[in-house]
């Protein structure tokens, strides 16, 4: 084995998983030193990381980027995958904000777990090199895991990456990373199913139900997305229920008194519900009926409902409870 020429550091972006914790311990086994960033929005976080980073000591940094996600998400150059996932550019995204951080952090270049041909359509040849250009920084990106399936990086020809100690997985199979982390003590680790809420067929709906009714993409309307029950109301109005006191706790947390309509039963225990950003006169009827349905309430109940409309004063209605079983087809998922 050839040893590393010069001493250096890599900077590499940490997802938590496996193949991210892999492509770590493997260039810190060539003397190099590592250290990892993972970055956090509201559709991913980073406790993975921290837990890989716990379990290597591999330094970690944490970075919350959605300023900058978000005018990336919302028209991604490569377009979304099967759900909302704009991966491509997220990637690219993520490796130019890391190589943005080489100077502070002491790094000479960028790596990542990624392997080639493990995902059909964000790791093929095209979309690595898609990246690696929209990046900013072409040249110093290292794969480590999949390096000899790829070209020759600049890194490994000044000397300061051996490539003959770097690896040549393709494919889908696990086993490689398995065998290796078997070699280098990794025992627990996270299954390789994503932590990204983009990937997720309900989350998805509802997201792409926001964008077509021309909903505000703030953290704020995000983080609602994943808490109780949307249902569509009218195309100005959709009404979110929580479906136990957790989310109740949840939705509330996010309620601006200033923007969004507020449903509370009296006197019987049942959900909160949100009508963000608006206060739809023609359903609100509707929506405390709803509300009512989904409460301890006997059916033919009249049940005592607060109205508390942005910037105003609330009101108490009576409505019926509506039958559940009636709202199916108002749901943004099932």
């Amino acid at each position: 084995m050839n040893p590393v020429l010069k001493k250096t550091k890599a900077l590499g972006l940490c997802s938590g998983g496996l193949d991210s914790i892999l492509a770590g311990l493997v260039l810190r086994k060539q003397g190099i030193e590592v250290e990892w960033v993972s970055f956090e929005t509201p559709f991913f976080d980073a406790d993975k990381a921290r837990a890989a980073s716990e379990k290597t000591g591999i330094p970690l940094i944490v970075r919350d980027i959605t300023e900058r996600y978000l005018p990336m998400f919302a028209a991604p150059p490569a377009g979304y995958g099967q759900g909302m996932n704009p991966c491509m550019d997220c990637h690219a995204l993520m490796f130019r904000i890391a190589g943005e951080m080489m100077t502070e952090t002491g790094a000479y270049f960028l790596f990542s777990g990624e392997v080639l041909g493990q995902r059909p359509m964000s790791q093929v040849r095209s979309s690595l090199r898609y990246v690696e250009k929209r990046s900013g920084f072409d040249g110093y990106i290292l794969r480590p895991l999949s390096a000899k399936k790829l070209p020759v990086t600049l890194m490994e020809q000044e000397g300061l990456v051996d490539r003959n100690r770097l690896l040549d997985f393709s494919g889908r199979s696990r086993k490689p990373q398995m065998a290796l982390a078997e070699f280098f003590g990794v025992t627990d680790y996270p299954s390789p199913a994503g932590g990204c809420l983009l990937t997720d067929p309900g989350f998805s709906k509802r997201l792409e139900d926001l964008f077509f009714h021309g909903g505000e993409l703030s953290r704020r309307e995000l983080e609602l997305l994943k808490y109780g029950r949307h249902m569509r109301l009218s195309p100005e109005a959709k009404l979110i229920v929580g479906r136990n006191k957790s989310e109740n706790e949840q939705i509330m947390s996010f309620f601006d008194p200033g923007k969004d309509t507020l449903i509370r039963l009296h006197s019987i225990a049942g959900p909160v519900g949100l009508i963000p950003d608006s206060f739809p006169s023609g359903v609100i009827e509707q929506a405390a009926g709803i509300c009512a349905g989904y409460s301890k309430a006997q059916r033919d109940m009249r049940v005592k409902t607060e109205i508390k409309p942005p910037g105003k004063p609330s009101a108490v209605i009576t409505v019926v409870p509506v039958n559940t079983e009636n709202t199916n087809e108002l749901m943004i998922i099932p």
